[in-house]
């Protein structure tokens, strides 16, 4: 994965690589090639708007080699700077995108994340959509912080696999900190961060209706099933977005005329 050959635009300060889905596998697949240990961010608003709150969360999205459109409003925005190829780099679709390129080419999957009844599941229906996908692992780490024994003791298991994707659904920005801390320690060519990608193809939650994914609508369906767990992040979240975006296009307005005078 060259991280010069890949256009980037910025939101809020975040650099969103400016690719599509075809683009972002062929990147992906450059960096099983080079083996020069890479790792992917899904970028939707709500990641975006964790890294207007904590820096060490925006460091980890901006040293990523590559940072998908994961929602509708950051293509949109793509698609205002002038890229017009750009389209949604979903988590769950680049997931089951790169499991069929990797029973086609050979390529070893480990599954790092969410909870063991979820990886089992997932399992059953990656084997059953692709059956010549070459899993080499699982594991759902315990919900607190690990001691450095446990840490040592994941990286040994995962670097034994001699994987080629390493998939980490760990849920943002706890997934793109975790792969920014353990990138250099990992001896897989590629991490990818997915978000809720396992539950949503193990069956363990519901996925929005196409066409609520197509018109940007997927956190209102998503905040109707769990309301209590997501209403800040989609509610308050999504207000502050817009404000944000509008307050630098009056900001950029103003300067130009400024210029202009």
């Amino acid at each position: 994965m060259d991280d010069k050959k890949l256009n980037s635009f910025d939101i809020l300060g975040v650099k969103v690589s400016a690719v599509n889905m075809d683009e972002g596998c062929q990147a992906i697949e450059d960096a099983i090639a080079k083996s020069n240990k890479s790792y992917v961010c899904v970028c939707p608003v709500s990641t975006i708007m964790e890294c207007q709150k904590d820096q060490e969360v925006l460091q980890s999205v901006n040293s990523a080699n590559l940072v998908t459109p994961d929602g509708m409003p950051v293509v949109w925005l793509g698609k205002s700077k002038g890229y017009r190829n750009i389209s949604r780099v979903y988590g769950p679709d680049l997931m089951l995108k790169m499991c069929k390129i990797s029973e086609d080419k050979g390529y070893k999957n480990y599954f790092y994340g969410s909870k063991s009844d979820v990886l089992g599941k997932l399992q059953e229906k990656l084997k059953e959509l692709f059956p010549n996908l070459y899993i080499t692992g699982t594991y759902s780490p315990p919900f607190r912080e690990l001691s450095g024994g446990e840490d040592n003791e994941i990286i040994r298991m995962i670097n034994e696999s001699n994987s080629d994707i390493l998939w980490v659904g760990l849920g943002s920005p706890k997934q793109d900190l975790w792969m920014h801390k353990y990138r250099d320690k990992i001896n897989v060519p590629v991490m990818i961060g997915v978000g809720a990608a396992f539950d949503f193809i193990s069956g363990a939650k519901k996925q929005a209706p196409k066409f609520m994914q197509r018109i940007g609508c997927e956190w209102l369906f998503r905040l109707i099933l769990e309301p209590k767990r997501l209403w800040r992040r989609y509610i308050i979240g999504n207000a502050l977005f817009l404000y944000l975006i509008a307050k630098g296009l009056v900001t950029e307005k103003l300067r130009r005329c400024k210029t202009h005078t």
